[in-house]
């Protein structure tokens, strides 16, 4: 949920990426961080074990200018992907104004991206959310590897009604990155309005 200060005029958000381990939520992240000005955006927090994988989270804050008045700030956090991290996960999750399932186009991986999604709805649950309740969008990360699966299939798994916006992606590199930032920005300001 929002958190709205009256007295200093700010807005603050928070957006979780949420999807399986190496999937590239993190790449989201460092990406977008980089792209930034030292201006808008705070410090990128990250908690990593030798091999790179996120254990807890990543974190960092980006300032979005004036909403009637209010500076608007999203701070930004990414969920462990590994299973045994579900409490990490939930506690995470929790407070979240707007959700980006990032998922792993590597045929590979089909069945994790549809365990994690499980898992995420399981965690929403426990907070008395569901995906229709909040803000939420796929990201179809990837796109450039040679085994990655057609969107025809990952849209049946992921988002058989087709009711989510979805977008494909490279995380490492950048294409879609921010347009999957800002149409998860835009469902959140939208709901403030």
């Amino acid at each position: 949920m929002a958190m709205i200060n009256i007295l200093t005029r700010e807005i603050n958000c928070k957006i979780v990426y949420y999807g399986t381990g190496l999937g590239g939520k993190t790449a989201n992240l460092k990406f977008i961080y980089s792209q930034l000005s030292p201006e808008t955006r705070g410090d990128f927090i990250s908690l990593a074990t030798e091999t790179e994988r996120t254990l807890f989270f990543d974190y960092f804050g980006l300032d979005l200018g004036k909403v009637q008045g209010f500076t608007t700030r999203f701070s930004m956090y990414t969920v462990p992907g590994q299973v045994e991290y579900n409490a990490s996960r939930r506690l995470i999750l929790n407070g979240a104004d707007g959700i980006v399932f990032v998922a792993d186009s590597d045929i590979i991986r089909r069945n994790e991206n549809i365990e994690s999604l499980l898992n995420m709805k399981e965690n929403l649950s426990s907070y008395g959310l569901t995906l229709e309740s909040i803000p939420y969008v796929l990201q179809y990360n990837k796109r450039d590897l040679s085994t990655a699966m057609n969107l025809e299939m990952m849209e049946n798994d992921l988002n058989p009604d087709g009711k989510i916006t979805s977008f494909e992606s490279i995380a490492s590199t950048g294409p879609g990155v921010f347009t999957t930032l800002k149409q998860i920005s835009k469902q959140i300001l939208n709901r403030l309005q």
